[in-house]
């Protein structure tokens, strides 16, 4: 999209926008007070790695959306190729005996680019509906092999696997348990987040994966092998702070996995698609084969809302044996929608034609080369990056790792400061969390740094200003 600001922003109004936001619009993860007062940030337009407010102003968005816009805004042959398939087939019904020809397609590409046997496909609206049907698909295996008490999961502390009460069940990050919701506790267990900056002092990493694959196997042997069903994990643990485990962490829970009879469910949401450098990361980047694969998010390049839920043969061999008349009976509206498979087959066309994982195995290292070099800074405790999923931790003291007041909202003031420079950062907690589209240049990874640098040390001369902070 070419941005044409003098003709383009003056139609928007944003007194009236803002009013009508605050009135009727209820956010995901809506921060009731600090909406009523604030409003929101409104988007009118993006163009490749950047987007606009309806006032005009651009951001470079560090974001990449929401882990998504992995190709790039505002790309024309997206455009025709979805308003093509909406001339042609807006719509089928996605059960039982039908199908449409991109959703076919789809899956077949699907099967190709995932790894080992998985090549069945089941097509979901999102990651979060990917990982709920991930556990159904589990549950019906169990009980289809006749193992009908072997439901409980193993998951992990700070893990986010969606936002049905299913997955948030799952997951287990506390910022996102609020007390006024409910979940699910029988059946789901979490263990240790393989966070080594947070390990005990003076564990070596070698220590602390040993500690790990401990722990999860004494997990089995608690609940008891015959009960437990899954392990489900992302291979980098994305709104968790970008955790990247130990060397050799997901070859060695598989291990353990195999040893007594669980299905490892790779939940990559995030890392597939080109963020990690590879269409799916769990084997290409960390030498693993899941059972299952959930992705989304890049999947389309949040284009259009899609997931899927990619699994095994020998999964599919158990579920679909002849003559047991079963019935998966799961699905959504909106499951294997043609307009959303046509997006992702243009998107995964994109990515090959461009040669983007290559791209990104060359600015993602260039990128956490030039990260890093906010770890000397004020404040900054911890940088985690690989290759395009980054994560800035701040801290009050770096020798004992103590975390700032909460009340201070150190990563909003920081990222607060970066909107108002043109950088858009996410902000969680004490985290700056970054995912920029796959189509990054180098310079603007400079740029990213050169605004981070900067409001990083404004942050923290303020703080040490006002007595808040006393850090070197």
């Amino acid at each position: 999209m070419a941005i044409q600001p003098d003709a383009f922003f003056q139609q928007f109004d944003d007194s009236k926008l803002v009013a009508a936001d605050k009135a009727h619009y209820m956010h995901g993860f809506h921060m009731f007070d600090e909406h009523r007062e604030q409003g929101s940030l409104n988007i009118a337009a993006g163009d490749g790695a950047y987007i606009y407010d309806t006032a005009g102003t651009r951001y470079l968005d560090a974001v990449g959306g929401m882990w998504c816009t992995n190709i790039g805004l505002g790309r024309e042959e997206m455009a025709e190729a979805i308003a093509d398939q909406v001339r042609q087939l807006a719509y089928s019904n996605p059960f039982c005996d039908m199908a449409n020809v991109s959703a076919i397609e789809l899956c077949q590409k699907l099967a190709s680019l995932a790894p080992g046997d998985l090549n069945h496909v089941f097509l979901t609206t999102g990651g979060s509906t990917a990982v709920d049907t991930a556990y159904r698909l589990v549950q019906f295996y169990q009980n289809s092999r006749g193992k009908h008490e072997k439901k409980h999961v193993i998951s992990r502390h700070n893990a986010y696997h969606g936002s049905t009460f299913l997955t948030m069940s799952i997951g287990n990050k506390a910022a996102d348990r609020a007390p006024e919701f409910d979940f699910m506790s029988d059946l789901f267990h979490h263990i240790s987040c393989p966070n080594y900056y947070r390990a005990p002092a003076g564990m070596s990493e070698a220590d602390f994966l040993e500690f790990l694959v401990a722990e999860f196997e004494d997990k089995i042997l608690t609940l008891g092998p015959d009960k437990v069903a899954a392990f489900f994990a992302e291979p980098i643990m994305g709104s968790g702070g970008v955790i990247i485990p130990p060397e050799g962490y997901h070859q060695r829970m598989w291990e353990i996995c195999q040893r007594y009879d669980l299905l490892y469910v790779a939940d990559e949401v995030v890392t597939s698609f080109g963020r990690l450098g590879a269409f799916f990361a769990s084997e290409e980047v960390f030498g693993m084969q899941p059972d299952i694969i959930t992705t989304a998010k890049g999947l389309t390049s949040g284009y259009l809302p899609l997931g899927a839920c990619i699994f095994s043969e020998r999964i599919w061999q158990v579920i679909g044996e002849p003559g047991k008349g079963r019935c998966f009976t799961h699905g959504f509206t909106y499951s294997g929608h043609p307009v959303s498979c046509v997006a992702a087959l243009k998107n995964i066309e994109i990515i090959e034609r461009e040669n983007l994982l290559a791209h990104v195995e060359e600015v993602g290292v260039y990128m956490e080369q030039r990260l890093q070099t906010l770890a000397e800074l004020p404040l900054v405790g911890s940088v985690r990056c690989k290759r395009l999923m980054a994560c800035v931790e701040f801290v009050a003291d770096k020798r004992t790792k103590a975390l700032l007041p909460d009340g201070l909202n150190i990563a909003e003031r920081i990222h607060l400061r970066a909107q108002a420079k043109g950088l858009l950062v996410r902000p969680i907690g004490h985290l700056n969390v970054m995912s920029p589209p796959l189509i990054i240049t180098r310079q603007q990874i400079d740029e990213i740094v050169a605004t981070l640098r900067d409001c990083i040390l404004e942050a923290a001369a303020e703080l040490r200003q006002n007595g808040q902070y006393l850090g070197q």
